[in-house]
């Protein structure tokens, strides 16, 4: 396991490597369709991370036929830069498997099992793409989600430690670097967009709100922000993720 330093120096790594490889916003046939399935996807996420179970089977169902759809055309052959790949269709395939797991923890009701479950394809997606040296958004958005994810689990005990503010202060540093990149990386068509730029402004403020807490030294107040953190993540991930 990898402690705080190494923890956020991969962060900051994830981001420096984001911007210095090629980005592909959808260049090719395969990405467009991993970007078209990217949206039911998010919102199987978004569903499963609440208390509906109809809303939550209905939202990947959709995720589901997406991907069967991208399945079917690229699976046996996928077009360029893809079509190096030779764990391409073992991904592909892995994916359903991850959806097909949700489904049945879904069925039973277990919402946050699904949603963990669902977390998975993310990565399955985000390693194609990385093998393939194509960049999109979402990759973004992830490096974000893996640097908030740790303070979300880890940041209790990592305030717990010897000089527990002070670990925190440099998680903190690395998610407010990622978090400035939602906007600095954000196609045009996003950059332009008012709602979209409210909601990555709201995402900046949760983090902001951290650095203040942690900068005054007040650990009760630590705590409160970093559990103020995953909703403006979530809204933002879920209609531009």
């Amino acid at each position: 396991m990898l402690n705080p330093s190494q923890q956020a120096l991969k962060a900051v790594s994830l981001a420096l490597l984001l911007c210095l490889g090629p980005l592909a916003q959808a260049a090719d046939a395969v990405t467009q369709a991993m970007q078209t399935a990217n949206g039911p996807y998010r919102m199987a996420l978004f569903k499963t991370n609440g208390t509906s179970q109809a809303e939550s089977q209905q939202a990947l169902t959709q995720a589901m036929q997406a991907w069967d759809k991208l399945s079917s055309e690229f699976a046996a052959k996928p077009a360029a830069p893809y079509d190096r790949d030779p764990a391409f269709a073992s991904s592909v395939a892995a994916v359903s498997k991850v959806y097909a797991k949700a489904q049945g923890e879904i069925s039973a009701n277990d919402l946050k099992a699904a949603h963990s479950t669902l977390e998975e394809a993310r990565e399955i997606m985000s390693a194609m793409r990385k093998r393939n040296n194509v960049v999109v958004y979402s990759d973004h958005m992830n490096a974000y989600h893996e640097v908030m994810e740790h303070i979300l689990v880890d940041g209790n005990a990592l305030l717990a430690q010897p000089k527990g503010l002070l670990v925190m202060t440099a998680q903190a540093g690395a998610l407010s670097y990622v978090a400035k990149r939602l906007s600095t990386q954000a196609p045009e068509s996003l950059a332009k967009d008012a709602e979209f730029q409210a909601l990555v402004d709201a995402v900046k403020q949760s983090v902001d709100r951290l650095e203040s807490a942690l900068q005054n030294q007040d650990q009760a107040a630590v705590k409160d922000a970093m559990g103020k953190l995953k909703g403006p993540y979530s809204k933002l991930f879920a209609k531009f993720g």
